[in-house]
């Protein structure tokens, strides 16, 4: 839950506690601009609202933030207006630009444990839908806190400080628990949500069985708990095949769902664009364009991941960057930037199981993933196999690149193989000398905002802030 939020009703709930002798009378009036939680959750109908407040707190502030400050985007100088601090790696404690996510999620876990306590009240007489909407609460608790954890933990190893998992909505002042703590409990949500959610996905938009495999894979993938990424990933494989070469353009036009796992729908005009963390279109300015490093890694030819994902404008007037980021721009002209939320895809999942079979040796399996990857997307791809362990993480990281850009994963790549982000020298121009990012510096983490460390004594910041 948001833990600022708490402390100051904690604040608040001691300032009132000082007049209760003599306000009594008026302490038992009951509120007319609050509403009892019994109320709130009457039926499964009001459960399904709790539920869609929830998803309302989730957005692409994570996403956005990564590309800036891994090696994926550059910031070409007609950006004169927008988050020059992350992309240089000079934010600290007090800048939004990446902490703002930290509070979003708090907010959507909240909302999932208020509507969590409204269910288990609640005389139900449709058990299969209630215990389908528990199952969607559960897997969404988990992912919150797996995203706060890859963004906000002091590193990946089992004893460094991760986030607080928050179970319940209470008033409190929690300390940080350790990365082994907090994949504990996203398991136990994991296997209780995979237990009561409905096999197959009706809806992309919520979060299904499927999805809560994905999210146990990805969960396993940062723990390096090889066996179990193996096993999960290869769930969702079974039900959920690759796109095709025809079909994945249009996924980043919101005209096919193919391989989609879950995302988060954007409609209409007023919804969040993520889009725009990278085009403004009033004024015509790329704020972040593709990297020539990642670039590079493209054949521009025949990988159809290339022309989805980068778009080259030799018309924009000089001084202006001609590459741009496609994948995000989406298909609705009147609403540039609007695009649905992509949080997984099969092509995770085959790529988590690559990279599992190859720490656990099992190099022909490993093989077999990339190459199903690589024919899915290259026209005319020949196989090419790779001898041991070292040579398949190298290309699934390769492959990684290029398969997520700028869909919020290299810079947690690069974390969970502790290596530093590393800007080639062809995106030098505006880093202000920001080229390596060591793992032994303060911005490698993300650091905890400084307004939760200022009102909660219990928890501590991450380290060199």
């Amino acid at each position: 839950m948001n833990t600022k939020f708490n402390c100051y009703l904690t604040a608040a709930v001691i300032a009132c506690s000082v007049g209760i002798f003599t306000s009594c009378n008026k302490l038992d009036i009951t509120p007319t601009d609050t509403l009892d939680p019994s109320k709130a959750y009457r039926n499964l109908p009001d459960i399904n609202q709790g539920i869609l407040g929830a998803y309302a707190a989730l957005d692409y502030t994570l996403i956005a933030n990564t590309v800036t400050v891994a090696d994926e985007a550059v910031m070409p100088t007609e950006n004169a207006v927008s988050n020059s601090d992350a992309y240089r790696w000079l934010y600290t404690p007090s800048s939004s630009s990446v902490t703002a996510a930290y509070q979003e999620y708090y907010l959507c876990i909240d909302r999932i444990n208020r509507t969590l306590a409204g269910l288990a009240q609640l005389p139900v007489t449709d058990v299969s839908l209630a215990n389908a909407y528990e199952g969607e609460l559960l897997a969404l608790r988990a992912f919150a806190h797996l995203e706060l954890l890859k963004a906000y933990a002091a590193g990946y190893e089992a004893t460094a400080l991760a986030v607080p998992y928050m179970r319940e909505s209470v008033i409190s002042l929690p300390k940080r628990h350790t990365v082994a703590e907090c994949m504990a409990f996203i398991k136990v949500d994991l296997e209780s949500a995979i237990n009561l959610l409905p096999r197959g996905i009706e809806d992309p938009t919520r979060v299904s069985q499927m999805a809560a495999y994905a999210i146990l894979a990805r969960a396993a993938l940062f723990q390096k708990d090889w066996e179990l990424a193996a096993l999960a990933s290869t769930e969702v494989i079974k039900q959920i095949p690759l796109a095709t070469k025809t079909e994945y353009p249009l996924i980043w036009k919101d005209k096919s769902e193919a391989e989609v796992i879950w995302k988060l729908a954007r409609v209409g005009t007023t919804d969040s664009r993520i889009g725009s963390s990278f085009y403004r279109e009033d004024g015509g300015i790329v704020l972040y364009a593709p990297s020539q490093k990642l670039i590079k890694t493209f054949d521009k030819e025949q990988d159809v991941r290339y022309k989805a994902s980068i778009t080259f404008d030799n018309t924009r007037a000089a001084g202006k960057s001609p590459y741009l980021i496609a994948k995000w721009l989406g298909g609705n002209s009147d609403a540039p930037g609007l695009a649905d939320i992509k949080l997984f895809r099969s092509a995770e999942a085959y790529l988590i199981r690559a990279e599992a079979y190859a720490e656990q040796n099992k190099i022909a399996e490993a093989n077999a993933d990339i190459v199903a990857l690589r024919k899915a997307r290259i026209t005319g791809y020949t196989a090419v196999n790779y001898a041991n362990r070292a040579a398949l993480i190298q290309e699934i990281n390769n492959e990684r690149y290029k398969e997520f850009a700028f869909e919020g994963h290299r810079f947690f790549d690069l974390k969970r193989h502790k290596l530093p982000v590393e800007r080639s020298s062809e995106d030098a121009a505006n880093t202000s000398g920001a080229l390596t990012l060591r793992t032994t510096q303060a911005a490698y983490h993300f650091p905890i905002p400084a307004d939760e460390i200022s009102v909660n004594k219990n928890t501590v910041q991450n380290p060199n802030y």
